[in-house]
Order: C-alpha cells, then structure tokens, then sequence
C-alpha cells in the first residue's frame, strides 16, 4: 500500500503519495463554506454535524482539491478549483481564496509545464482556474500548453443555463477554450471508460450531473480513483447520503453502489473532492457493512 502524507488543513500542498511509477499531489484552491443542509439533502443536521460541523450560519468548510499526476512522461491537472472569475457578491458568500495559483508554485510547477487537464464536470468550483481573468479583463488559458477535456454533455447542460443550476456555470471557464480548439469534449457514457494518456482514463458516473466523470489512475498494479462529486467528501460515504445539489440523488445512489463495488475489494485510494481534512484514504465496510475511511498511519 502507498504511503500517505497528509498536510495540515491551511496548507497549500494538502497530501502527497506515491502510486506505482506515478507520484500523486494534491493542491488546494484554499476552503470555501457551502451550507450544510445543501451538503447532506435530506439527511438530519444533527447526524451529519457529528461528521463535518457547521458555523454559527449554518456553513461547512469545505476543500477544493486538484490532482497533480506526475508520470514521469506528463503532468497532469485533474480539476482546477474556483478560479478568480467570481463576483464580489459570490467571493463573499463563498469566501473563496483564490490559492490555486500559489499552491503551484509552492509545489515547483509552472502553469506552462501542464500537458493535461481534465475536468470531472464544469461547476464553476471544478474548472475556475482552467481560465484567468487578466488585471485588463481578458481571460486567458491558465495553463497555455497543456490539452483540456470535459464532457460535451456538461457544456451542452451549462449552456441552456436553466433554472435549477444555472448559477453552477460560468462559461468563461470553458468557451474560450473550446473556441480555441484547446479543449477536447468527450462523449463517454455511463460505465465506459475512455483512456485521457496512458494510466490515466476517465469514466463516467452520473447522478450529480448527467455526465459526471470519475478520473481513474493506474499505475504498476496500483489504482487510485478522483471520483468527484458522486462522494464529495468522507462524511458522504453512507450511500444515502446524497448532496442537495445532485440533479438525480437516486442515480447517485445506484452509482456510489456501483463503486463501492469495486473501489472496496480492489484496493482503490480514493481522492475526494472537496474534503478539507481528509483528500485521499482508503475505504472499508464496518462490521455492518457501511463503507468508512481506514484509520490513517503517519
């Protein structure tokens, strides 16, 4: 089993392993607060506020947590945090920090060094900083030579702009890109997997969004999996405990059944999306068999 590092919460480098040939790191767009009842769905308050507290406003601090893959061969950027496109009225809700950039540089990796980003869906708290928006207001490609992929069903979603989740969607974070030919649509479907680069291949697990993409990486035997906002964070492992925000929560229910399925027994580290505390761990069933993280060893 690959040794885990995990970092203090107010870090910029949030955990760092190695898988196989490949070395995995995963860097901070600093935390942002969403509301909890949003969080949890249907779930009680104070069932979930013993896994992930709330503020006096009802928040929960939550991570957003990208992936650096390292295969010796290409860099490659799964997610891109909340980015700096915001309003003033959104960054105050959210309190977004804007770290990504930083977190980079703290890791030694220059923008221009990314061969590959890969976006599991295009939320604005997914794909923020695939784009910047320049002091003179242009937005540019953050990261100039690297290939970008999202699914076509995501930008097909976000451009009908409806009512349910509009807000989600800043197309500054993608049709810039596509209009540039940098960025790669995908049209994979439930239970397919495409390979992105060797090692490296995505699948698609809906529920959250329609086209939601898990990121599979394998490397020498050894398999972690970003599987996105299926599982948000830990405290979300219990298959009912669905977000909220999910556009279909049975489907999640029926997808987090169909990971769990492999993910347990094959040994999979999984990386969570917006976890502050805990990005990546192991998942095991309880003696009643409910998946729950494996205690972590220093």
């Amino acid at each position: 089993m690959p040794h885990l590092q995990l970092f203090p919460n107010d870090t910029l480098i949030r955990a760092q392993t190695s898988l196989g040939a490949f070395d995995l790191t995963v860097l901070s767009d600093g935390s942002y607060y969403l509301d909890g009842g949003a969080m949890f769905g249907v779930v009680p308050k104070p069932l979930w506020e013993k896994r992930l507290p709330a503020d006096a406003q009802n928040r929960v601090t939550l991570g957003l947590n990208s992936v650096v893959v390292r295969t010796g061969k290409q860099t490659v950027v799964i997610e891109t945090g909340i980015g700096n496109k915001l309003s003033e009225k959104q960054r105050g809700i959210y309190d977004a920090k804007q770290l990504l950039p930083s977190a980079f540089a703290a890791v030694g990796i220059r923008p221009e060094e990314v061969d590959v980003v890969i976006n599991s869906h295009l939320h604005f708290d997914h794909c923020g900083w695939n784009t910047t928006l320049t002091p003179e207001g242009k937005i540019v490609p953050t990261f100039p030579n690297a290939r970008y992929y999202a699914h076509r069903g995501e930008v097909d979603h976000g451009h009908l702009q409806l009512e349910r989740d509009a807000v989600s969607y800043i197309s500054a974070n993608y049709d810039p890109l596509i209009a540039s030919g940098q960025m790669t649509l995908l049209e994979t479907r439930p239970g397919q997997v495409e390979e992105i680069v060797p090692g490296i291949s995505v699948e698609c697990f809906p529920g959250h969004t329609a086209q939601t993409l898990a990121v599979h990486i394998e490397s020498a035997g050894q398999r972690a999996c970003y599987i996105s906002d299926l599982i948000p964070t830990s405290a979300h492992l219990d298959i009912t405990w669905v977000m909220g925000y999910d556009l279909d929560p049975l489907t999640c229910i029926e997808q987090r059944k169909r990971f769990y399925e492999r993910a347990i027994p094959e040994r999979w580290l999984v990386l969570f999306t917006h976890d502050h505390h805990t990005p990546m761990g192991y998942v095991r069933r309880n003696d009643k068999g409910k998946p729950e993280m494996e205690p972590s060893h220093p």
